[in-house]
């Protein structure tokens, strides 16, 4: 045979073998694509826990911010950052030199007006005196009566200096108590036991308090005793109550987990970017001083529980089948459909609900999910109870532990893939 001819021989084998090749390719991808699979997840047994979360900020049950109640020079500080202090102990002195002057001046002021009420009572007592002779004159008709109106005169004249002489001593009594008080405020006290947690001044600072007292120092009452402010959505709030446990870690001790207990709900509303939260306040024991104010704060609320609870994965009534499945005679199908046009209902998202005649909802806290019974597909009426999620409690249905509820399908005209769960295929 020609060498031309037996090349062209082995190229039409060649071709005849890709063009077969590639049509049995195409046969089985066809049929791959005609069969369906299920994804599949087994009911079974556990505990659910219906939790809330919400981060938060330790602080100290009760914080004093000690300040100044005059303006002046820091001429000396005693406490520092971390300091231990007790109730009354001087922690920092504004310089009293000021101060000083003004009691001195204050007093001097003092002994100037009770000079001048010895004098205006003197003064009184000689005008009184010569009234008394005046009228024992008139009487005997020595002197003239306007000699005697005018004694008198001066003698309620001089009465009257003694009352005010007597209340400029008061209002310079006062002016000294005043400069005595002012004094006394450069000596700033604690007013409490605890830790000084923020020192804003440095010796020498001046600090005015003409319109606002400034912030000396920021003292924690008890470190060992704490609270988290936590900022609890408006949708979660219902399910909280005083008194119920709360479980929370922070970034400093990753690997442990705080316990705590709800003590306050509070009504005051806190807006953000039209975000409403409110502040939930969890009480927390903290005998070895882990916990610091200012630390972030995960918190958990379980406000609801099972510990053994038939559970049936979230992803299961989610499900919902293609309408050719609904239509196909499957078993439960026509149950599921519920009269004509019903199947394309159910296609819709609509049968997520328990379905009554007609497709009507017959009752909103009821879902469906579907079973893999036999190899074929079952509609199941279930109502859920506490659910984490991920899983829901089966409160009443037709499931048993083992059954196996239908998540996801591939193959045939469905190509839905949402719930990434390991793939059984039937």
């Amino acid at each position: 045979m020609p060498e031309g001819k037996r090349k062209y021989i082995w190229w039409l084998v060649a071709v005849i073998v890709i063009v077969a090749g590639y049509g049995y390719v195409r046969v089985r991808q066809a049929q791959a694509r005609g069969k369906v699979g299920y994804v599949t997840s087994k009911v079974d047994r556990g505990r659910i826990a219906a939790k809330v979360t919400a981060s938060g900020t330790l602080s100290a049950i009760v914080t004093v911010q000690v300040g100044s109640q005059v303006s002046g020079r820091v001429a000396a500080l005693y406490a520092d950052w971390n300091s231990q202090v007790k109730k009354g102990e001087l922690v920092a002195k504004i310089d009293p030199a000021l101060f000083q002057a003004s009691v001195a001046q204050a007093r001097a002021n003092l002994v100037a007006a009770q000079g001048n009420l010895a004098k205006a009572k003197a003064q009184a007592i000689d005008a009184e005196r010569q009234y008394k002779r005046n009228v024992t004159l008139a009487e005997r008709k020595l002197i003239a009566q306007a000699d005697l109106d005018t004694s008198q005169s001066a003698a309620d004249a001089d009465k009257a200096g003694v009352d005010a002489a007597a209340g400029a001593v008061e209002q310079a009594k006062a002016q000294l108590s005043s400069a005595e008080v002012n004094l006394a405020y450069t000596d700033i006290i604690s007013p409490t036991d605890g830790t000084v947690i923020a020192r804003n001044v440095d010796v020498g600072q001046t600090v005015a308090a003409s319109l606002q007292a400034p912030t000396l120092f920021l003292i924690a009452e008890d470190l060992r005793k704490m609270q988290v402010d936590t900022s609890v959505a408006e949708a979660d709030i219902g399910k909280l109550k005083p008194g119920m446990k709360a479980t929370f870690t922070v970034d400093a001790y990753p690997n442990d987990r705080f316990a705590g207990t709800v003590r306050q709900l509070r009504n005051s509303p806190q807006t953000v970017q039209n975000v409403v939260t409110y502040d939930a306040v969890i009480d927390v024991a903290n005998p070895d001083l882990k916990l610091k104010p200012g630390m972030t704060a995960n918190c958990t609320f379980v406000w609801a529980e099972q510990d053994n609870a038939l559970r049936v994965p979230n992803a299961a009534m989610r499900f919902q089948p293609p309408a050719a499945l609904l239509a196909s005679g499957t078993p439960g199908a026509r149950a599921a459909q519920g009269g004509p046009g019903a199947g394309a209902e159910a296609a819709q998202g609509r049968g997520t609900a328990a379905m009554g005649p007609a497709g009507a909802r017959s009752d909103p806290s009821q879902r469906t999910v579907w079973v893999l019974r036999a190899g074929k597909p079952q509609r199941v009426v279930i109502r859920p109870g506490v659910s984490d999620g991920s899983f829901s409690e089966v409160a009443e249905g037709d499931l048993s532990e083992g059954d196996l509820v239908i998540t996801d399908m591939s193959g045939g005209n469905s190509a839905s893939q949402q719930s990434g769960l390991p793939r059984r295929m039937f």
